[in-house]
C-alpha cells in the first residue's frame, strides 16, 4: 500500500480555465495515509469521479502532481501506477468461471498457482462467492457480479491504493449493508489503502475513517464522522450530512448582538470578533434544538406547523415567531409536541456561526 499525496492539483476541461467556476477540481493539497480508509463524498458533478480518475491515471491533471509514497506518478499510465479500480457498473469476464474471474488479476502478474488458489478463496470467502467459485460468471445477477468486481480489486496484496467508485450503486439495499461491512472486515485484517467515492452519506459515513467532502469542485471538509456531523465547517457540509440535515438560518449583527430576525441568540461576537455587515448564518442540528410548549430562557417563540412521527423519533417542523425562517427538531418518541405556539432553545455550546458560508 501507499501514503497518496495530491500537491498543487486542479482539472479543468476547459482548453484556457481562467475563473474557478471552469475547474471541475479546484487547486488543493490533501495527503492520504497508508493504510487509511477514505471516502469521496458529495453531490453529483463536485468532481469527486474527476479527482478519482486523476489519481488513477485515467485522466492527467491540469496542474499539479499526485505522489505515491513521495514519488511523482503523475505523467505515468495507469497500469505502471499499480492500483486496483472498482467501477460503478460490474466489469468482469462473462466467459470465465467466477474463481477465473478473481484469479486474473493475479495470474496475469505471474503469481504462483497455489499463492493465486489460496488468495482467490481467502477473498472468495470473505464476499461469501465460495459456493459461486465453479460458475460461469454470465448468467448471474447483477450483486454476484459486482461482489466479484470488487473481489478481484481486493485479491492483489501488493497495489498501492484500491479506488472505488460508487460500488454499491447497482446493489440490493440489504447488501450493501453487508457488503460494507465486510469491506470494514477485509481493511481491518489487509491494512489496505482504499478511496471510495460516494454520494450517499451513510456509505461514507459507515465506511472510511476520514472522509473527504466535495462541493462545487472544492473539498470544504476532511474529518471523521463524528467531526463532520458535530463540527460541519462550511454551511454545505451542515446541509448534506445528517437526516434531516442542520438548521441554517440567517443572521445579523444588532447592537453587539447576533439576532435571527429581531431575536437575540446566546452568542458571544466579541470573542468571535464578528463585524456589522457580515454575512451570517447559525446552524444547529435538529437533534441539539430543544422543545417545550411553555418559555425558557434564551427560548424564541415559534409556531409548529408540522409533528412527523417516524417510529422511534419525531420531527418539528417551526415557523420563528415574526420570520419567514423554518427550524427542524428532532425528538424523542414519548415527547409531548403539538401544532400551535411553542418555544425552542438553541444551546450555546450547539450552536455554529457562519460567515460566507465558512465556520467562524
Amino acid at each position: 500500500m501507499a501514503e497518496v499525496k495530491l500537491r498543487g492539483l486542479a482539472h479543468s476541461y476547459h482548453p484556457q480555465p481562467g475563473k474557478p467556476e471552469d475547474y471541475a477540481v479546484r487547486p488543493l493539497e490533501m495527503t492520504w495515509e497508508d493504510g487509511g480508509a477514505y471516502a469521496l463524498l458529495g453531490p453529483s458533478g463536485c468532481g469527486k469521479t474527476t479527482l478519482l480518475n486523476i489519481i488513477s491515471g485515467l485522466i492527467q491533471p491540469t496542474q499539479g502532481q499526485v505522489l505515491f509514497d513521495g514519488k511523482d506518478v503523475t505523467e505515468l499510465p495507469t497500469e505502471r501506477r499499480n492500483i486496483a479500480q472498482v467501477f460503478q457498473f460490474p466489469v468482469i469476464y462473462d466467459t470465465m468461471t467466477v474463481f477465473d474471474n478473481l484469479a486474473f488479476p493475479l495470474r496475469n502478474r505471474g503469481v504462483r498457482p497455489s499463492e493465486v488458489t489460496r488468495r482467490v478463496q481467502e477473498i472468495a470467502e470473505q464476499l461469501d462467492l465460495t459456493e459461486d467459485l465453479r460458475r460461469r460468471a454470465s448468467g448471474l445477477s447483477a450483486d454476484i457480479k459486482q461482489k466479484i468486481s470488487l473481489g478481484r480489486g481486493l485479491v492483489r496484496s501488493d497495489v498501492a491504493a484500491i479506488l472505488f467508485d460508487e460500488p454499491l450503486t447497482v446493489i440490493d439495499p440489504q447488501l450493501k449493508l453487508v457488503l460494507r461491512s465486510k469491506l470494514k472486515q477485509i481493511h481491518r485484517q489487509f491494512k489496505l489503502t482504499l478511496i471510495y467515492v460516494t454520494h450517499d452519506q451513510t456509505e461514507a459515513l459507515t465506511f472510511a475513517d476520514q472522509v473527504v467532502v466535495m462541493y462545487e469542485g472544492s473539498v470544504v471538509q476532511v474529518g471523521t464522522p463524528q467531526e463532520l456531523f458535530e463540527r460541519p465547517a462550511h454551511t454545505f457540509v451542515g446541509y448534506f450530512i445528517g437526516s434531516p440535515g442542520m438548521n441554517l438560518l440567517p443572521a445579523r449583527l444588532v447592537d453587539g448582538r447576533v439576532c435571527v430576525g429581531d431575536q437575540p441568540l446566546p452568542v458571544n461576537a466579541g470573542a468571535l470578533r464578528l463585524a456589522a455587515g457580515d454575512e451570517l448564518s447559525i446552524g444547529i442540528r435538529p437533534e441539539f434544538v430543544r422543545y417545550s410548549t411553555a418559555a425558557a430562557p434564551d427560548a424564541l417563540p415559534v409556531h409548529v406547523t408540522r409533528v412527523e412521527d417516524l417510529g422511534n423519533y419525531q420531527i418539528v417542523t417551526a415557523e420563528l415567531v415574526g420570520t419567514a425562517q423554518r427550524v427542524k427538531a428532532k425528538l424523542a418518541e414519548e415527547a409531548a409536541a403539538s401544532l400551535g405556539p411553542g418555544w425552542l432553545q438553541f444551546p450555546a455550546e450547539r450552536l455554529r456561526i457562519y460567515r460566507n458560508g465558512m465556520a467562524v
